[in-house]
């Protein structure tokens, strides 16, 4: 890993939430992910089941977690199982972690070998009336591959077809949507990065620049800080290509004139920061464009206002669109006869506002939490509105990371320059 060890108090909190929400007498088992072939001998690399992260920190394939808090032998109430270190593998692969360093990394102080599991897990299922299994239920989910965790609970539900059976992800969706004081200070690390190479493209955009080049730029400064890498793909998106929302060729030049839009954050010690700002290629914003970045400034700072909690994410993406259509009427984008005429289920300022505004931000970039429940204090959201105008080629997003709190909402990504004026400023030193 690039990042300096983290905390591991932050593992083992995590692991006491997860417990005292299981059965009385159960047993649940997490599995790492597969490695995915790529074409040929090679393999993408590999990236951890974000919930065996989150239980644990371990990065390592192979490895699982068995937690059973009411093992009649107190010895193995919690137990981290790693691949055995093979001599031959790390010369090809690189180290594997000894006992030790995978107690510093996860706090978990029983760890046993892949290749003895079986005979140790047999009895704990034997005695454990439930058994948690794990899968990915977030919901825009798109993988129709049969992943480690579903064939391995097939075997499971094959070997001891008479326990009673039930959802880790259940109580997962509920646990990682709020994030602690340490995960917090984690993911401040990750938007510290995005916030420095911000700063820095600020000083490197230019007329004649391509996107591919920006995009090289933040990679760069994202490993030099201890960055993982990207927190998911780059969006660096100029002139025109800012309006299709998920625009990763980043191929063309940016050139006098127009904005660029860029969608990025870096991913620290497995968390990930989001942000996104839109500023002009040549270092100063025309009255239009001006114009267009303060109209949805105003959205994002009216978005801030009212996301905390108690509110839904439905309620609170209704009260957005009552605002962004006052606000498009200000800008000239829509007319009195279009709010008045609009469909419902298709409202007026969906022409040019056509997204969300909010998601769950953590271990994954749409990290897990609910749609419909009520906000609460503690969980993590991004706040990103986008105008997109077509008829005058031009794409404005600003996304900010706010950790709600009991009374409001911190901005994370305060210290980051966002105004007309703080942009211009920077662009032109």
């Amino acid at each position: 890993m690039k990042y300096l060890p983290l905390n591991p108090e932050l593992f083992i909190q995590n692991r006491k939430r997860f417990t005292e929400k299981m059965d009385k007498n159960a047993i649940a088992i997490f599995n790492s992910n597969d490695e995915l072939p790529t074409n040929a001998d090679q393999l993408h690399r590999f990236k951890q089941n974000s919930d065996l992260i989150w239980l644990t920190g371990i990065e390592q394939e192979d490895t699982m977690l068995v937690l059973y808090p009411d093992n009649p032998d107190p010895k193995y109430r919690e137990v981290l199982v790693l691949v055995r270190p093979n001599e031959l593998k790390e010369k090809w692969d690189g180290h594997r972690l000894r006992v030790n360093e995978a107690t510093a990394i996860s706090g978990i102080t029983t760890i046993i070998w892949l290749d003895t599991l079986d005979g140790m897990l047999q009895p704990w299922i034997h005695w454990a009336d439930t058994i948690y299994l794990n899968s990915n239920e977030n919901d825009r989910k798109a993988n129709l591959v049969q992943v480690r965790d579903y064939r391995f609970a097939e075997m499971m539900r094959q070997r001891y077809p008479l326990h009673q059976y039930k959802r880790s992800a259940r109580i997962m969706k509920d646990l990682r949507a709020i994030k602690t004081a340490l995960e917090v200070e984690v993911m401040q690390k990750a938007i510290d990065i995005t916030e420095n190479t911000f700063r820095r493209l600020l000083g490197f955009i230019k007329p004649g620049v391509m996107e591919y080049e920006i995009e090289a730029e933040i990679f760069h400064s994202f490993l030099s800080q201890r960055a993982t890498g990207p927190a998911y793909g780059s969006i660096i998106a100029s002139g025109d290509r800012a309006r299709t929302l998920h625009y990763v060729e980043n191929n063309l030049e940016c050139k006098d004139g127009e904005l660029i839009l860029m969608d990025f954050g870096a991913e620290y010690g497995n968390y990930c920061a989001d942000l996104t700002r839109t500023v002009p290629v040549n270092g100063k914003f025309t009255r239009r464009q001006k114009t267009v970045y303060n109209a949805c400034l105003h959205l994002h700072q009216y978005a801030a206002s009212i996301l905390k909690p108690g509110i839904s994410i439905i309620d609170y993406t209704e009260k957005i669109g009552d605002e962004a259509t006052v606000v498009f009427q200000k800008i000239g984008l829509l007319r009195k006869s279009d709010i008045k005429n609009e469909d419902p289920d298709n409202r007026a300022y969906r022409k040019y506002l056509y997204h969300g505004i909010s998601h769950h931000l953590g271990i994954d970039v749409h990290d897990l939490g609910t749609r419909t429940e009520p906000v609460k204090a503690g969980m993590v959201f991004t706040i990103e509105p986008g105008i997109y105008i077509e008829e005058e080629q031009m794409g404005v997003r600003i996304e900010n990371n706010f950790w709600i709190t009991r009374n409001g909402n911190k901005d994370l990504m305060k210290n980051i320059p966002v105004t007309v004026e703080e942009i211009e400023a920077l662009m032109k030193k």
